[in-house]
Formats: structure tokens, sequence, C-alpha cells
């Protein structure tokens, strides 16, 4: 038997309840409203409901603004990282399969290993050659 709090986007949680769920101030989520990374639901009454998903997305940036991460940024990098999920998952429903480069959590190398040393001929012995 399904109820509404089994779905991760049922707005079941008020706006102080989320906040003391994850340890933020009301503030904080209304700021995550203001950035467009959650959209809470609103009651007959008007108030803010939150679902467990939107909460799992503000601790996220929570735990990115506690590294030292912009607020806009971590905004950006969770709505990337949530678009990116979603469409693995995708790839998977429609009968695909990921490799491990497709590891979101894997790190992609971005710049050459700096630990393999590359050695290159000398410029000075091309510009003068060896007498005979």
């Amino acid at each position: 038997m399904n109820t509404p709090f089994d779905d991760a986007d049922y707005p079941a949680y008020s706006m102080g309840r989320a906040a003391a769920m994850i340890g933020v101030t009301p503030a904080f989520l209304r700021s995550l409203g203001t950035a467009g990374l959650i959209e809470p639901e609103r009651s007959g009454g008007g108030h803010r409901r939150y679902s467990r998903h939107q909460l799992q997305l503000a601790e996220r940036v929570r735990q990115l603004l506690n590294d030292g991460m912009p607020l806009a940024a971590a905004c950006r990098i969770v709505k990337l990282e949530d678009r990116l999920e979603a469409a693995h998952r995708h790839i998977v429903d429609l009968g695909g399969t990921l490799t491990p480069d497709d590891d979101a959590d894997i790190p992609t190398q971005t710049r050459p290993d700096i630990a393999t040393t590359n050695y290159y001929p000398s410029p000075s012995t091309e510009r003068f050659p060896s007498k005979p």
C-alpha cells in the first residue's frame, strides 16, 4: 500500500519542520527559492510545503556552502548534478548501460598528470649543430 509519504516529491513538510530537519533557518530555505533551486508547493493557506527531494537538494547546497562555495555556484552545481542523475536514470530506463566513465562520483581528469615527466629535446642542440 503506497501513501503520499512514500513519494519523494510529495510536499509533506512545513517550512519550520523542513528547516529543523536539515539544520538550517527558514530564511535559508527562502533563499533557495529566490535562487531558483527549490520552488515549494503552497498549502491552502499559502504556507510553503517542502518534499523530501527538495530537502535533499537543500542539504547538498548547505554542504557546499560549508565548504566555502558561493550560493549561486552551489545551487548551479546541485542543479547540474540532479539533472545528470536524472539523465542517467533515463538512459537505464531506456535499456542503455552506463560505464564507469559515466559515473558522476568519479572525478574527471581535467589536466595532465603532473607526476608524469615528459622529456623534450633541448632546443640548443638543434640551433647549434656540432662541427664536422
